[in-house]
């Protein structure tokens, strides 16, 4: 048999063991070796292979990230529409399962990978279930304390207790005015910002002088000095 697949009768010979399954399925072995066999004797079978994933950018006005929406995207010559989830971010994304390149016959189809580009939103923006937005006082507000009606994206107000002596940063928490999610709905992160009056009247600029001296013994850096020989 050798002789005859490599032309010569008197050159080298292959030796090959009769024990186990017979001569008749370790030369099965050997041939398939040789020839880059795997698991159907000469050659083997090749296995079905998945389909690629796929790429695709979407773009959402704000309120449709927040609410969740239905897109249609142009694939390769088809339109598949994608469920997006509630909340989504931008440059968040979501894998479309099922929705990619198909694949072999038996072998399942790739995935569609969807990039989302959200619109921002002059006010509000995303984080997670939360929504957050900032919230300029003045100083008197943050300093005596006051209560605020605040918007809601639901074009409502609700009051915001903005307590004394309220730094410019903190952030305040309005619950359950947030993104509406299934195990429950985020909060409304509010930052206060204590806005800084770019001209002052006469009146007003001998009240700051007045409130200046009055305050004149308060040293409000003397933390950081302290910490800065840490």
């Amino acid at each position: 048999l050798f002789g005859g697949l490599f032309g010569g009768g008197g050159g080298t010979r292959v030796r090959y063991s009769t024990q186990g399954g017979g001569a008749a399925g370790n030369l099965e072995d050997l041939l398939g070796g040789m020839f880059g066999g795997g698991g159907g004797g000469f050659g083997g079978t090749r296995r079905p292979q998945p389909g690629a994933d796929l790429m695709a950018t979407t773009t959402l006005p704000f309120r449709h990230a927040v609410e969740g929406s239905t897109v249609s995207l142009g694939v390769e010559g088809r339109t598949v529409k994608a469920r997006l989830p509630v909340g989504v971010r931008d440059g968040q994304k979501i894998r479309i399962r099922g929705k990619g390149r198909p694949g072999d016959a038996g072998a399942p189809a790739g995935d569609l990978v969807v990039t989302v580009n959200v619109t921002p939103h002059p006010v509000f923006s995303i984080d997670g279930k939360n929504l957050r937005m900032t919230l300029p006082v003045t100083f008197a507000e943050a300093a005596l304390g006051t209560q605020i009606d605040v918007p809601t994206l639901d074009g409502q107000t609700v009051k915001l207790k903005v307590p004394a002596g309220t730094p410019s940063g903190r952030v305040l928490r309005v619950r359950g005015h947030g993104v509406k999610v299934t195990h429950g709905p985020g909060d409304l992160l509010v930052t206060v910002q204590v806005a800084v009056p770019q001209k002052l009247s006469a009146d007003a600029r001998r009240a700051v002088e007045a409130f200046a001296a009055a305050t004149e013994g308060e040293d409000v850096r003397a933390d950081l000095l302290a910490h800065a020989k840490d």
